[in-house]
């Protein structure tokens, strides 16, 4: 039997249910719209394997904070009611067939990158169901990220479209421009279009750093902000060595309702 594996970035979901709610601290109706949405993944992908991801929901920020204070600094943090219906939640996920995988420290991005991809280099089918554009850099033939909420792949083609550069060139895309969904600032003057001309140019951020005879423009933007920009590349790219301590075995997936 061939296997697929679909991961579900599980607060990615949950937070846009929530947000159109009427009655953001109504739980029950965050729950039950949650598991029409995932219903509706599982319909539609038909998955061997199944497992929904969450996120760390102590203070701590993670090693990305500690390498870049300003990382995630003045995100809003989660309305009570939905960080308490949490478990409620995560209780309809299982009864539904996903079982949750907890962070207790690692963000779920690299929990799930690292699941990702140790099964995708198995030769095994993974869908990534999420909005995060992050996890393009992670793509290869048998891994895709479907965006369910703007009913889109984001794949190859979407990248190009997108940033106009390769997928292993993301990172450093991003230790240009900043990340501004997670409060990240880039290298001052170095927007999107600016970018993406540069890594046009250049492979990656070595290169681009260390070429002498770059033009002035650049050189003067790009001058003392050297380290700030490959801090940022370290932040934007996703850990695949996170110890998970399962197998895919204990995920597969079974109807459960």
């Amino acid at each position: 039997m061939s296997i697929h594996l679909v991961i579900i970035d599980a607060m990615n979901l949950i937070r846009r249910v929530h947000a159109v709610l009427t009655q953001p601290e109504d739980i029950e109706t965050t729950s039950k719209n949650c598991c029409h949405v995932l219903r509706k993944i599982i319909h539609h992908s038909s998955p061997t394997h199944l497992i929904a991801v969450f996120d760390n929901m102590e203070a701590d920020r993670g090693w990305r904070a500690h390498l870049l204070p300003e990382y995630k600094q003045g995100r809003e943090p989660m309305p009570t009611p939905l960080k308490n219906g949490l478990e409620k939640i995560q209780d309809a996920f299982f009864d539904l067939g996903a079982d949750s995988l907890l962070s207790k420290g690692d963000e779920a991005d690299d929990m799930i990158a690292t699941l990702a991809s140790k099964v995708a280099l198995q030769g095994a089918e993974v869908t990534i169901v999420s909005t995060d554009k992050g996890y393009c850099q992670l793509l290869q033939p048998t891994l895709r990220i479907r965006d369910y909420f703007h009913q889109r792949w984001l794949d190859l083609s979407f990248v190009k479209t997108h940033f106009n550069i390769e997928t292993n060139q993301l990172a450093d895309y991003w230790g240009l421009v900043g990340m501004a969904s997670r409060g990240v600032t880039g290298v001052p003057g170095i927007g999107p279009k600016s970018a993406t001309l540069l890594l046009n140019a250049y492979p990656s951020l070595e290169a681009l750093f260390s070429d002498e005879n770059i033009e002035p423009k650049w050189h003067k933007k790009l001058k003392g902000h050297e380290k700030h920009a490959f801090k940022c590349r370290e932040i934007a790219r996703l850990k695949t060595d996170i110890p998970l301590g399962f197998n895919l075995q204990d995920i597969r997936y079974t109807r459960n309702a």
